[in-house]
Parts: C-alpha cells; sequence; structure tokens
C-alpha cells in the first residue's frame, strides 16, 4: 500500500529489548493525506535502515511512503499497525505518463 500526503511530523525514536533479548529502534512520522475525513496518518519506521531513509525527509515536503497494514489481536481487541519500508518525496513529475499518437507509431 502507498500513502501520499505532507509530511507534518517526525516523532522521537523510540527502543527496547524484545523479550528474546533483541534491541529494536523505531520511529513514527505524522502524514496528512488529501482525504475529507480522518486525513492524518501515523507511519512506522522500524529499524536503523528505514529509520535512517525516513529522516532524510523533511516536514512539510509531499512524501510517499510504501507500507505494510495489519492489525494484531490483544485481549480481545485489535489494534492497528502500519509499517513503512520505503520512504521517499514525492513528486508530480513522476506521475506524467507519454502517450503515443497513431500518428508516431511504426505500423
Amino acid at each position: 500500500m502507498e500513502i501520499k500526503g505532507k509530511l507534518t511530523k517526525i516523532l522521537k525514536i523510540e527502543s527496547g529489548t524484545a523479550k528474546n533479548g533483541n534491541e529494536w529502534k523505531k520511529q513514527s512520522c505524522i502524514v496528512e493525506t488529501e482525504s475529507k475525513y480522518n486525513n492524518q496518518v501515523c507511519v512506522t519506521a522500524f529499524g536503523e535502515e528505514n529509520i535512517n531513509s525516513l529522516n532524510k525527509l523533511k516536514t512539510g515536503e509531499t512524501v510517499a511512503i510504501d507500507c505494510n497494514v495489519y492489525s494484531r489481536e490483544y485481549n480481545g481487541k485489535y489494534y492497528n499497525h502500519i509499517d513503512g519500508w520505503k520512504f521517499s518525496k514525492h513528486s508530480e513529475e513522476t506521475n506524467v505518463t507519454n502517450f503515443v499518437t497513431s500518428e508516431e507509431t511504426p505500423f
């Protein structure tokens, strides 16, 4: 899934140790989409590589984030998570499609 919008906030890095003893780091950001309702989305970057990719962006920029959306059950309740795995600037120029007219076709 891809989320596009304006990067409004980059939150502080969180870290800890998992039950198995492995260290982890994550950092979240807030993206404001063009949706009419509920247009703020919190996306989390896990791991050093994804955090570095997120921190190359600046607040106020239009961004595109490839992410996985999933839910987990805990004590009969479900909690949603959005994990980003590719953070980049979004440019409208990348969405331009070149059209070929019938006069340009070789047959």
